[in-house]
């Protein structure tokens, strides 16, 4: 190990606002660290500096990460300024702090220290034996919904019997608090507790054990808290409680990067600090080492707009930091949007640019369909960050499987996905049943079921189930010809229960899993039959699967937050879309605020380049719909953007908006949850000429031969002379 440095090495390193949050070391203290300001440096530093001063012993520090991650990170990089392993830390996730506390104290709530700490899928069978032993229909209430109403509860910290009217819930007639206390009393009594129990409980055993509290108060003479913007109630109990003692609490955060309220986060609990430690210090950390400063400008005056913040303002940290303007891109469609952003990535590559430094971030996972199809179609690799291809997630693998079953008869690896999926009443023996009379006919699962509904080997339930889908089959496959795929494709997932399945669902993904679902709709209707649209996705997934080396970054606004790219692409900037129409619904004027801070953090991931562009024709849900261009497009600072594209970008009055969520008859119209047609592609004004070069999503790139209303001979490069409508076809 190398030589234990001075305090005056290690803090030479820090610029004068990082030295102040390093050396402020008695007191209750908020570090506000912008993005790219360094939170991570000078969290590590003070941590090195309280053990360097002698201010405390390893043990003597209690340090709060949010991830495993950034825990040994922090570990490492302390190791690494005092020159030394250091031992006996209480470092770590606030789970896993919580569970150590809890192993000393188990006794006090019930349990033994050997508790063990269920996994969700252990969870949600103890949730569905106590709705059982309860009489719940879990077809009408289904336990997810029971799942999501509980660990609501735990993370603001609300044991049963201590839940506020404020805080009720009329799931399954009211029987939610009932159904809490039996689920919690079946823990205690399998020495269990699950992922919330251990914030829950430990807090209840300090609000309740004074002698307890005071021995961690004399244990711990300093606190270190990360991501304090992102903590829920419960956390936030926990965190004051400990804090009472030396008040020597540490929390960094940025209140203008909060973006997690649908998982419970409190921008509140950040935003009160200074109420809640009287005489807190606070210290601003605004030099970016990141991003460009056209780049800082514009989210700085874009989060400006926000009244719910304590105040900051980025500026430059580096001297070479001048770069270009961020560009606000008007495009005429979501197709065109997706070629725009495809043809800027090449463009970029061919100039030497790295692909894996070049991201696009949506707000909502639908989106990414029309990126992938289009990198894909270019031969540019890319990868989807935090969460499945689109291609890949359960909801859309599990329609393609109604589909190719439908088509193909012979599918059984199709056909036995979704053979009881939603759930009908096919158990194992059912299914056994099943497999054993295909074997012995030497024929398909879907042949040897139709042998089976006619005899009394299945029981009536089972049977009647299998005979609804096995009718449901032919009968979508009839239409094909005189409805067309897509309208089959919807019929399918609507009549075979699979959209009811997910309405039921009351996990915060189950919306996002329906907007996909139409979004599959959408990429159907590009293709002339059923058979067609399977065999592209069968040519999509392969083509990714031979890419390797450098991809692009594809994920969504909450995916990014602390991640970091050269070059930044922010499409759908549009009404409805981002600001999202669902949030501003639910939560008003609160949740416009988050949607504009998870707008500034999209911002702040770009160091050098930043894109984004708006449609003004997108197909949403299915359907083709004119949009408006989003209200903080008009909120970024004019100096700083550079705007592009034949489609002016439209000026709205922020009196139209107001402070809130639009108004039913002011809001884009978007088509409602229930409509599955597909429309036509707005015309283009101006349409097709013989001899202009064209592009279609399946035969590439050519040249424009005749024109006859609406439909296009085209010459194509690689695919010889077609006929196709010119909804199809894109400008090159």
């Amino acid at each position: 190990m190398s030589a234990t440095p001075s305090p005056s090495e290690y803090l030479s390193r820090l610029n004068p606002e990082q030295r102040a949050a390093v050396e402020t070391l008695d007191g209750p203290l908020l570090v506000l660290a912008g993005a790219g300001t360094g939170k991570t440096r000078v969290l590590t530093t003070r941590f090195a500096h309280l053990l360097m001063t002698g201010r405390a012993q390893p043990h003597q520090v209690l340090s709060v990460t949010f991830t495993n991650k950034a825990a040994r990170e922090m570990r490492e990089r302390v190791g690494a300024i005092i020159g030394r392993p250091v031992e006996g830390l209480w470092l770590g996730t606030f789970h896993a702090l919580a569970a150590r506390m809890l192993r000393r104290h188990a006794e006090l709530v019930g349990l033994k220290s050997d508790f063990t700490i269920l996994d969700p899928d252990d969870q949600t069978r103890l949730l569905k034996q106590v709705m059982e032993a309860g009489g719940v229909d879990m077809k009408r209430w289904p336990v997810a919904g029971l799942m999501g109403i509980i660990q609501r509860w735990k993370d603001r910290g609300l044991t049963p019997g201590r839940i506020p009217v404020a805080e009720t819930s009329d799931y399954a007639n009211n029987r939610a608090e009932a159904l809490y206390a039996a689920y919690q009393a079946r823990l205690v009594a399998l020495n269990a507790a699950d992922f919330g129990d251990l914030l829950l409980h430990v807090t209840e055993i300090l609000r309740t054990n004074p002698e307890v509290l005071e021995r961690y108060h004399r244990l711990f003479r300093y606190i270190l808290v990360d991501e304090y913007q992102d903590t829920n109630l419960v956390q936030y109990l926990w965190l004051r409680l400990l804090a009472q003692g030396h008040r020597n609490i540490c929390c960094v955060g940025d209140d203008d990067q909060s973006i997690y309220s649908w998982r419970g986060a409190e921008i509140e609990n950040i935003l009160r600090f200074e109420k809640d430690f009287p005489g807190a210090v606070i210290v601003r950390l605004e030099a970016n080492y990141r991003s460009s400063r056209p780049i800082l400008a514009a989210a700085s005056g874009l989060i400006a707009k926000n009244e719910g913040r304590l105040g900051k303002t980025l500026r430059p940290g580096r001297a070479d930091a001048s770069g270009e303007k961020v560009r606000v891109v008007s495009l005429w469609d979501s197709e065109e949007e997706a070629r725009m952003v495809g043809g800027r990535i090449e463009e970029a590559q061919r100039a030497g640019q790295d692909l894996s430094e070049i991201a696009i971030l949506v707000r909502a996972g639908f989106q990414t369909r029309s990126f992938e199809e289009r990198l894909v179609t270019q031969g540019i690799p890319y990868r989807v960050y935090g969460g499945a291809k689109f291609y890949e997630r359960q909801e859309i693998r599990d329609a393609i499987a109604y589909f190719r079953a439908m088509v193909n008869p012979a599918d059984d690896l199709a056909f036995e996905r979704i053979v009881n999926t939603p759930k009908r009443g096919l158990g194992d023996t059912a299914l056994a049943t099943l497999h054993r009379a295909a074997r012995e006919q030497g024929v398909p699962l879907r042949i040897a079921a139709g042998g089976l509904i006619q005899t009394d080997a299945l029981r009536p339930r089972p049977r009647a189930a299998l005979r609804e889908l096995l009718e449901g089959f032919a009968r979508w496959h009839a239409g094909l010809e005189s409805l067309g795929h897509v309208v089959v494709a919807s019929q399918i997932l609507e009549e075979s229960g699979y959209i009811e399945m997910w309405k039921l669902d009351r996990t915060p993904e189950a919306p996002g899993r329906l907007d996909n679902l139409k979004e599959l709709l959408c990429a159907m209707g590009d293709f002339g039959t059923m058979a067609a649209f399977l065999e592209h996705i069968a040519l999509v997934m392969e083509n990714d699967q031979n890419a390797e080396g450098a991809r692009v970054s594809l994920m969504t606004l909450h995916a990014a937050k602390g991640l970091e790219f050269d070059m930044v692409f922010l499409p759908g900037w549009e009404e409805g879309l981002f600001p999202s129409q669902r949030s501003l619904d639910e939560g008003g004027n609160k949740s416009l605020e988050e949607e504009r801070r998870l707008a500034y953090v999209g911002i702040t991931r770009a160091r050098r380049h930043c894109i984004i562009s708006h449609a003004a024709n997108r197909r949403i849900y299915g359907n083709w719909t004119s949009t408006i261009p989003s209200r903080f497009l008009d909120e970024l600072p004019p100096d700083e953007v550079v705007r592009e594209g034949a489609e002016p970008v439209r000026h709205i009055p922020s009196s139209v908006f107001g402070a809130g969520p639009l108004s039913s008859q002011r809001r884009p119209r978007l088509i409602e949850a229930g409509a599955w047609e597909v429309a036509a592609r707005p015309a283009r004004e101006g349409g097709f000429a013989a001899g202009q070069r064209v592009f279609h999503q399946k035969f590439g790139y050519g040249r424009v031969i005749a024109v006859e209303d609406d439909k296009l001979d085209i010459a194509f490069e690689k695919a010889g002379q077609k006929r196709v409508l010119d909804r199809f076809v894109d400008p090159a």
